[in-house]
């Protein structure tokens, strides 16, 4: 073999193998990594928020999203207070997130006076629409899109049918909320459109802080036939344990929003699942870091509700749980 053909197959070689080291560098190259902020309406101690970040960390494993792999997610937490959500959604916001993951009217509320173009995903807010998150549910049409707890108000009329169920005796309800939240409004009036007819006078107790859900609940507990309805408020679940151990002390039959004030030793709670929206939102997130935007992504209401009730409770009250009650039931903590 002549020493110019073995110049030529040399160069050959090595023009082949010039070219083919860019596509091996390029293979080698990490994925680009992703960032997702997190904003909850609770405290980072509770563990009702514990849950709800470990169901969206779950639900973007399952779809591929590793954390510190191939996305970075930055985590705040709110704690029911205004200042401090906003402070954090500013926080978040200068962070250049793909995407944002927020919960609780609050949260979104300071994200949406922060930015109008970062995608946001939220969960657990009663009425979007009304809010000014979307234009409507089918067709959100800007920055926002998520899952609702908007079908709430029609459970809240159920809930006074279940609280005067398990306790026929009531015919006085104070229905604890929170004054800043707007929705409250409609979950009052729809228990009040169905107290007539069960024979039980509901009054509203605004409450703001914990020194208030005492002195409303020990107000209300001096006299006799009493019962409560919790709104579903980050205040109320942040100080779930409180709420219950003042029902229980004064007698007070309740009907909670979410199954983590029965675990906290409250008497019975029906209302859709606190976690699942997160397990859901984690398919948005993945969806708009995929390229979708959220102004495509249709609002989705609950799917999963869940009645919980807690025997010893209802026996610490002297409640006698019917048998169908106790069959419709989807968790009974003994």
């Amino acid at each position: 073999m002549s020493a110019a053909i073995k110049r030529r197959e040399f160069i050959t070689l090595l023009g082949g193998a010039a070219a083919a080291w860019p596509l091996a560098a390029r293979a080698q190259q990490p994925e680009r990594m992703r960032r997702i902020g997190v904003l909850m309406h609770l405290p980072e101690s509770d563990p009702e928020a514990q849950a709800r970040v470990r169901a969206l960390l779950q639900g973007l494993q399952q779809l591929g999203w590793s954390e510190g792999h191939n996305v970075r997610i930055d985590y705040r937490f709110g704690a029911a207070d205004v200042d401090r959500s906003r402070k954090y959604a500013a926080e978040l916001i200068a962070l250049a997130p793909d995407v944002i993951q927020a919960s609780g009217t609050g949260p979104m509320a300071a994200l949406q006076q922060t930015t109008r173009t970062v995608p946001i995903v939220f969960a657990q807010i009663p009425d979007p629409v009304s809010a000014g998150l979307v234009d409507s549910l089918s067709r959100p049409g800007g920055n926002v899109t998520g899952f609702t707890v908007f079908e709430e108000y029609g459970n809240r009329g159920k809930s006074l049918e279940l609280l005067k169920e398990i306790a026929p005796s009531v015919t006085r309800v104070a229905a604890l909320r929170d004054p800043t939240m707007a929705s409250d409004i409609g979950q009052l009036g729809a228990i009040q459109s169905v107290a007539p007819s069960l024979g039980v006078e509901v009054s509203p107790a605004s409450v703001r802080d914990a020194g208030e859900i005492e002195r409303a609940i020990a107000t209300f507990g001096q006299r006799p036939n009493g019962g409560l309805i919790v709104f579903g408020a980050a205040l109320a679940i942040m100080h779930r344990e409180l709420i219950a151990r003042l029902a229980a002390r004064h007698k007070l039959p309740a009907v909670y929003p979410l199954r983590a004030f029965v675990a906290a030793g409250g008497l019975i709670s029906y209302g859709p699942d606190s976690i699942d929206p997160y397990r859901r939102a984690a398919a948005y997130v993945d969806r708009i870091l995929k390229g979708e935007k959220p102004a495509g992504l249709p609002v989705q209401n609950p799917i999963k509700y869940e009645l919980v009730i807690n025997l010893k409770t209802a026996k610490s009250l002297g409640l006698e749980v019917p048998p169908t009650l106790l069959a419709r039931a989807d968790e009974v903590i003994e």
